[in-house]
């Protein structure tokens, strides 16, 4: 069992992992000549502000009175400079979006495990090329390009990462600390000369970064007083600081400014996803060398902002947001930054026509150097008889593109130079594409083998070890020798194709799987014989019926990743079940109680997703019922006899009430201080800390009779879990334990009804005692339902309370009792154990089931195995890597999420065995009796 489950653990590590080999490693290329441009550029200097978290909409738009919400920078856009939209991508999270904005490429996705605060692949950007940079502003964001430059000219000033206090009683003077410090710093620059002179020079940078406005919407929401009032701040301060820069060079007019914002956020105060609210984000540049507004009678766009704004008479020109870094190279004249997938938006130039076309030539070339060295390693690894080349941008291609373009700028026939340029920039960004996915079917294919070949050796596993549908049958020595030779021989040219082609490592790993797995199962081929012919005695309106109901059954799982309401179809087919297979007759109480919490349970997906509305008072009541539910169940086993009691057991049930009682007080005591700007009250935070870790404790303390212990697991797991809700979802884990408690008593019941078993009494059943090998049986048609069952529970544990596939459904609010200071990875650690929560719930009544049931855990576990690989082989077709960002990050966190299924079931397995079965004792006190 051991070397089973740690290949299974093994095989399933490699298909999580080669996700990221087969669509999403890392774009980026080394080796690439910088490209400078030939003419003088308009402007010396340029200050850039990224206003974090800022949204196009609440920029754009006017208040209720008609006045616009920054009155400064709507002043600019209407009378000194050009404005637009411009479109992010996702993840849309504060790295990507300065990368993308400052050094012109769109991170991959696999930057993301590497987190916000270092530079997971080094790259070059705007700043590495300026002469100087001065930036302003957050810990997290600033280290990482100065950490990417080569030399030291790029300089950072960091406020405290504990000043990112998302309860603080207003963030705004994060941005007040950046507007201060640039002013002195201007001021102490005069008394200095090495850094007065320093200013003055050429391709300057000065960059500050504004948290304010994203820390208030995480805190507020973007709708809320306190984000709009940070507006006009930032409003304030750009117009003070254009003017100070402005009167410090002596109103040379050699200073370009640009504003923008990394990512925007959605109405509930996230951002992670691609909702519009999210991607889209204004853009306002103005100063040296930048076009005046460009008054037009009308103008299409597919949205209606326009409208709205008020500003369907100036030319809105939309970028994407990678366009902005070949904009600010341009400006100031320096190389585009190396890695840049951008295309100069010409049309924010002001400028002569031949400026354009040799920026824009500039860039074309720039793009083109990424794709000549993608092809050459490319080439490098693949045997010439098997190298097939990218045909639109052959070398010859290439040369004729070149000396056309250069012969257009000679003869001044700039606009067809420009429209050559951007044609050969999107035939360079297709081809380095190509180059990119080159491997991909290649390598799909051989991870689809594998996993085909691990379901069937797993489920010639269940039907050879755990049932009696086949006599065992012996393979004989000399053929299993023959076909080891045969696989081998077969590994070692595959590897030696590898080996010449120099491929990474991984492909060994991904290549060489399907061996072994393969040869498991041929060497099983008797055992394939055996079932063949017993399958083909039974009718075949069975055998195809079978497979019919069980197809249905994994494709409305794969359906309800995309569609959380199927999982309410599905709830209440689940309640019909005892109608149909006549159970109720025998346990018309039970299967009453099944049908109304199924029904209940079916509510929750309908439900739209958490934290879009915070209502406190829901999780109140959730804590009141609990409350209530655990006096009842206090009252029962003060009822029972004397051997399920003792004072020990009771004061443990006492404590855990009394810990229910505490979080909900502290839930709602926080979310009243954080609402008055008081901040997270020290002692709350402390019983918050407790609470979480007493909770995995507690239950190993309890009696390890069936219904204590599962009760004892519910209340710890509920103490915790009231501290991370912010709605509704405080009440899905009552619901959902109610649902696993019936379905314990149900499936006794169906055992009973198959005659499987005689009744024995749940309520004395002692989980310390439920592990006698010689008492379980081989599996049987119905067990297929219960795994059934518990991989659909695990779904609902899921998603029922929203689709945690996509990030910007994470609410901060949920962890604000236990910080509120920003920490990605300890936020990030607290909302993973608030998913995980229901799914010990399941986990351990899956585990009472197992053992009531008198099944060996390993049989239903790789039932349950068989169903999510085949679930996972259905979601790794569909990840994409194309189409709106919301896909893609969807698409792969489904893949991760069911592969982490079978990942975690193991663990789960093990984890619910030790809450059900281990028990702690406390050192007793010696008693001392007085005369």
């Amino acid at each position: 069992v051991p070397v089973f489950i740690l290949a299974g653990l093994l095989v399933h590590c490699v298909f999580l992992v080669s996700i990221f080999d087969v669509y999403f490693s890392s774009p980026l290329v080394h080796g690439m000549t910088p490209q400078q441009p030939p003419l003088p550029p308009p402007a010396k200097r340029l200050v850039l502000f990224v206003a974090d978290g800022l949204r196009a909409d609440s920029l754009y738009e006017l208040d209720s009175n008609e006045t616009p919400q920054a009155p400064f920078l709507r002043g600019i856009l209407e009378n000194n400079g050009s404005w637009g939209i411009s479109h992010t991508r996702v993840p849309t999270e504060s790295r990507p979006g300065h990368v993308a904005l400052i050094a012109g490429f769109y991170e991959d996705v696999s930057a993301v495990a590497k987190g916000w605060k270092e530079n997971p692949v080094e790259f070059d950007s705007v700043f590495n090329e300026s002469k100087y940079t001065w930036s302003w502003g957050s810990p997290d964001i600033l280290p990482m390009f100065a950490k990417g430059a080569t030399g030291d000219h790029v300089y950072t000033f960091c406020y405290s990462a504990e000043s990112e206090d998302f309860g603080a009683q207003d963030a705004a003077k994060l941005d007040t600390w950046v507007f201060d410090h640039v002013k002195t710093f201007l001021n102490s620059s005069r008394g200095n000369q090495t850094l007065f002179s320093a200013l003055n020079e050429e391709k300057v940078v000065l960059f500050l970064h504004l948290l304010g406005i994203d820390t208030n919407g995480h805190a507020h929401r973007p709708n809320s007083r306190e984000y709009k009032e940070n507006i006009k701040k930032v409003d304030e301060g750009v117009r003070e600081i254009a003017s100070v820069i402005d009167n410090f060079y002596g109103n040379d007019g050699k200073t370009a400014f640009i504003l923008t914002s990394d990512h925007g956020m959605t109405d509930w105060g996230s951002h992670g996803a691609g909702h519009p609210s999210e991607t889209l984000t204004p853009l306002i540049v103005w100063g040296a060398g930048v076009n005046y507004p460009q008054r037009v009678t009308s103008q299409f766009f597919e949205d209606n902002f326009l409208k709205e704004w008020k500003l369907e008479n100036l030319k809105r020109l939309d970028v994407n947001q990678a366009d902005i870094a070949p904009l600010m190279a341009s400006l100031i004249g320096v190389p585009f930054p190396l890695n840049s997938v951008g295309t100069l938006p010409l049309e924010y130039l002001n400028n002569s026509a031949r400026f354009k076309a040799e920026s824009m030539f500039t860039n074309a070339v720039q793009v083109l150097e990424q794709f000549k060295v993608k092809m050459y390693q490319k080439k490098k690894t693949t045997l010439s008889f098997l190298f097939t080349p990218f045909k639109p941008l052959s070398d010859a291609e290439q040369i004729n593109f070149l000396k056309k373009i250069r012969l257009f700028i000679q003869q001044q026939e700039y606009d067809e130079a420009v429209s050559l340029c951007k044609a050969l920039i999107k035939l360079a960004l297709e081809g380095l594409s190509y180059y990119h996915t080159y491997d991909r079917l290649f390598l799909g294919l051989s991870i689809t083998s594998s996993f085909v070949g691990w379901t069937t050796y797993v489920i010639l596993v269940i039907i050879k070890n755990h049932t009696s549908l086949i006599k065992t049958v012996q393979t004989s020595n000399k053929k299993s020798a023959l076909l080891f030779y045969c696989f081998a021989f077969v590994g070692m040219i595959i590897a030696f194709f590898l080996l010449i082609q120099t491929c990474p490592w991984t492909y060994y790993i991904y290549c060489l799987l399907p061996l072994p797995v393969w040869y498991a199962v041929v060497k099983e081929l008797p055992v394939i014989q055996d079932l063949a012919t017993n399958l083909l005695s039974l009718p075949i309106s069975q055998s195809v019926g079978f497979l019919l109901v069980c197809t249905l059954g994994i494709e409305i799982l794969v359906f309800s990743f995309f569609y959380r309401s199927t999982l309410s179809i599905g709830l209440v087919v689940f309640a019909s079940w005892p109608v149909i297979t006549q159970l109720w007759v025998q346990a018309k109480r039970t299967a009453l109680v099944w049908i109304l919490l199924c029904v209940l349970l079916a509510v929750f997906p309908l439900m739209p997703v958490v934290g879009r509305e915070p209502n406190i008072s829901l999780v109140t009541a959730a804590g009141l019922l609990t409350l209530l539910i655990s006096c009842f169940s206090l009252a029962s086993l003060c009822r029972h006899e004397n051997k399920y009691r003792n004072t020990k057991d009771l004061k443990l049930h006492f404590y855990q009430m009394l810990s229910i009682a505490l979080s909900t007080y502290v839930v709602s005591s926080t979310h009243e201080s954080l609402k008055n700007k008081q901040g997270l009250p020290l002692l709350n935070q402390i019983i918050s800390w407790m609470t979480l870790v007493s909770s995995s404790l507690l239950p190993l303390l309890s009696p390890t009779f069936l219904f204590q212990r599962l009760f004892s697991i519910l209340l710890s797991l509920m103490s915790t879990y009231l501290l991370l809700s912010t709605g509704y979802e405080a009440l899905f884990p009552l619901v959902l334990s109610g649902v696993m408690f019936v379905w314990i008593n149900m499936e006794q019941e169906a055992l009973q009804h198959y005659g499987l078993s005689l009744k024995s009494k749940l309520a004395g059943f002692n989980f310390a005692c439920a592990t006698d090998i010689t008492q379980f049986r081989l599996l049987h048609l119905d067990d297929i339902r219960r795994s059934f069952f518990f991989v659909f529970f695990l779904v609902t544990a899921f998603f029922g309370t929203g689709n945690i596939a996509s990030v910007n459904s994470f609410d901060p609010a949920s962890v604000y009792c236990f910080l509120t200071v920003f920490s990605p990875f300890m936020m990030g650690g607290l909302l993973v154990l608030k998913v995980v929560i229901p799914f010990v719930l399941v986990s351990c009544a899956f585990e009472a089931i197992q053992v009531t049931t008198q099944l060996s855990s390993k049989s239903l576990f790789l039932i349950v195995l068989v169903i999510s690989d085949i679930m996972a082989l259905h979601f790794f077709f569909l990840v994409k890597d194309y189409g709106s960002w919301l896909d893609i990050g969807t698409s792969i966190s489904h893949y991760v999420l069911v592969m982490s299924l079978a990942i975690f079931m193991m663990l789960m397995n093990g984890l619910a065995q030790l809450l059900t079965t281990q028990r702690l004792e406390l050192p007793r006190r010696t008693k001392h009796h007085s005369m």
